[in-house]
């Protein structure tokens, strides 16, 4: 990959690890679908009456991570009457989940934990129903896909009075950013916007990996401008048999694209500035890239 303007390198080749936060959000995806039977095999499962309980107290429990509280305090806070703020606290009591100090209920470890799980749970149920558009595109491949970076991204869905939304969004983004990498399943953008493709070739330090096919009609269009930009170090275009969806990373933003599969265009774009999402796409990125092949100017399809 040829350096920035900047003239730092683009090095793909030693990531870094990820947070431990980030790391725990990979453990927590990987194991998912089989914790049910860990739970089972422990004799773990929560009464679902208590799970609604915690759901339900999820405003008192997120109000005493942030400080310790007095009951005036919870009642202001939450905005619940006299009566309630005792039901509350007396239920955190029976369930342990918070101790009185000093006239002030403060959460136990053990509420500390359940009230940041309360709050991952409804993120992570609030960012599905915003990100309904793009799962239900990639439903087949969501699996690699970790939804909790992304529950303040944008999202831009192509609408019968916008079309055209999403890839504006996306030609938006790469006119801000000095470099894109990126992999898709069909054209990052259709191929009838010139000056978009040739912003990609002369404008912006570029590597897309994509498929095949996809590559061969790339050079069919603009077959002197991509073999100009591969010699010049401008462009590493790579390809690979099989692509899940489209990722797109920009210098400071990431974005995942979804495709109408009948006619090739994109349906929803969705992005965001989360450094954790960032840690997610580059790992994607990483692990799709080092498993396809570079395409230079004398390997092009049409040459």
């Amino acid at each position: 990959m040829p350096p920035r303007r900047d003239g730092r390198q683009i090095d793909t080749s030693r990531r870094q690890p990820g947070s431990p936060v980030f790391e725990a959000i990979l453990e927590n995806e990987r194991t998912r679908r089989w914790l049910g039977q860990r739970l089972d095999a422990t004799g773990g499962r929560v009464d679902t009456d208590r799970l609604g309980d915690i759901v339900r107290h999820g405003p008192v429990l997120e109000a005493l991570l942030d400080e310790p509280l007095d009951r005036r305090e919870i009642e202001d806070r939450l905005d619940v009457s006299r009566a309630t703020s005792h039901r509350f606290t007396r239920w955190l009591d029976e369930q342990g989940f918070a101790e009185k100090v000093d006239g002030r209920f403060r959460l136990t470890g053990r509420g500390e934990v359940v009230a940041e799980e309360v709050l991952r749970f409804e993120a992570n149920v609030h960012t599905a129903h915003r990100l309904a558009p793009l799962l239900d595109v990639i439903c087949e491949d969501h699996r690699e896909f970790v939804v909790e970076p992304f529950v303040d991204a944008t999202v831009t869905v192509a609408e019968p009075d916008d079309p055209y939304g999403p890839v504006e969004r996306f030609i938006s983004l790469v006119g801000d950013s000095e470099t894109f990498r990126g992999f898709n399943t069909t054209h990052m953008a259709p191929l009838v916007l010139g000056g978009f493709h040739r912003q990609l070739f002369d404008a912006t330090d570029t590597e897309v990996i994509y498929l095949p096919r996809i590559a061969e009609t790339l050079f069919e269009t603009y077959p002197g401008r991509a073999s100009e930009a591969i010699e010049r170090g401008h462009l590493a275009l790579r390809t690979r048999e099989e692509l899940p969806y489209g990722l797109a990373l920009f210098d400071d933003r990431v974005g995942i694209g979804g495709y109408d599969s009948a006619t090739g265009l994109m349906q929803v774009f969705v992005d965001t500035d989360a450094p954790i999402a960032r840690e997610w796409a580059e790992r994607v990125y990483d692990s799709v890239r080092a498993d396809s092949e570079p395409l230079d100017e004398h390997s092009s399809p049409t040459g």
